[in-house]
């Protein structure tokens, strides 16, 4: 497949207008209109919908967007490195992958000190999932993961090597507005009525288990397909939800948290690999402990006894 194509085709769906894609592309409109109905022909899918105001993507066509995206920032990056070898520029690159929590916090930080003590650096941050980032490291994609053992916890794997930062206890967020709003901690109990939403099953896994001991249910009546849609839940009053406590400083105005007795928690760790781990990763793993001692700082500085991490 032609990644002029695909580049076509995510411009469509960033701007939702086939016309303002191809002015943007420099193209005729009939043009990107053949660009992505050949796609289609080759995926066998309809990738785009139409509608008076311009187009979006079908379910199949969200899913390839996602996917082009990725391979189009990664064949970007390849023409740079190709590039800067020409012009004698031969520095590593820094690849860090997080968890959207974590990028949105405490690895923007960690990454900011860095850069002071290195200067000039390139880098490039992946958001993901624990168990998809832990996997690019052995496979050379990730030079550092920051990643958290919330359930199904992180496999085993002796390519890598794994540094504990902390523990991250999670929290409540709600609406600004929410009757428990400005409590420092309440006992799940008070919220057994409410309506959660969730985006992953790990945070899930951890309210269940929370509400469990306490034998009471939680009502997870709703689902959001990411961080960002989960706390846009929570802001118009359609749900409440368990978050990572190092979000807290990144929240939206209109979402505030409350603390939960006894919460429940996730250990936060650094993979790199054993083998040719990039020069940088060392200070940037001492950058993250620092930020994450900021962010938290009452967290203990090793796992807790009844909650050893996974090998």
């Amino acid at each position: 497949m032609d990644l002029t194509v695909w580049r076509a085709y995510v411009t469509v769906c960033r701007l939702g207008s086939l016309s303002a894609a191809a002015a943007e592309l420099n193209h005729t409109q009939s043009a990107v209109s053949r660009q992505v109905a050949g796609l289609e022909r080759q995926l066998g899918v309809p990738l785009l919908e139409r509608h008076a105001r311009g187009v979006c993507p079908t379910p199949a066509g969200e899913v390839f967007r996602r996917h082009a995206l990725a391979t189009l920032d990664e064949a970007d990056r390849a023409v740079r490195a190709v590039r800067d070898v020409r012009d004698g520029v031969c520095e590593r690159p820094l690849a860090v992958g997080a968890t959207p929590s974590l990028a949105a916090g405490i690895v923007p930080e960690a990454l900011q000190g860095l850069l002071r003590q290195a200067g000039s650096l390139r880098w490039s941050l992946l958001p993901g999932l624990s168990a998809q980032l832990h996997d690019r490291v052995p496979a050379g994609d990730l030079d550092v993961a920051v990643v958290t053992d919330a359930p199904p916890g992180l496999p085993h794997d002796p390519r890598v090597e794994r540094r504990f930062l902390g523990l991250d206890e999670m929290v409540v967020a709600l609406p600004a507005g929410h009757p428990q709003a400005g409590q420092r901690a309440v006992r799940i109990e008070a919220l057994a009525d409410q309506v959660w939403v969730e985006d992953n099953d790990g945070s899930a896994a951890l309210l269940r288990q929370h509400a469990a001991r306490a034998a009471v249910g939680a009502r997870i009546d709703l689902t959001a397909a990411d961080l960002p849609g989960k706390l846009a839940l929570v802001a118009t009053g359609h749900a409440i939800a368990l978050i990572p406590g190092v979000l807290t400083r990144a929240l939206r105005a209109d979402v505030t948290t409350v603390g939960l007795v006894d919460p429940p928690t996730r250990g936060i760790y650094a993979i790199t690999a054993r083998r040719d781990p990039h020069p940088w990763a060392a200070a940037l793993l001492d950058q993250l402990a620092t930020a994450f001692a900021a962010a938290r700082p009452a967290h203990a500085a090793r796992p807790r006894q009844d909650r050893p991490a996974p090998a």
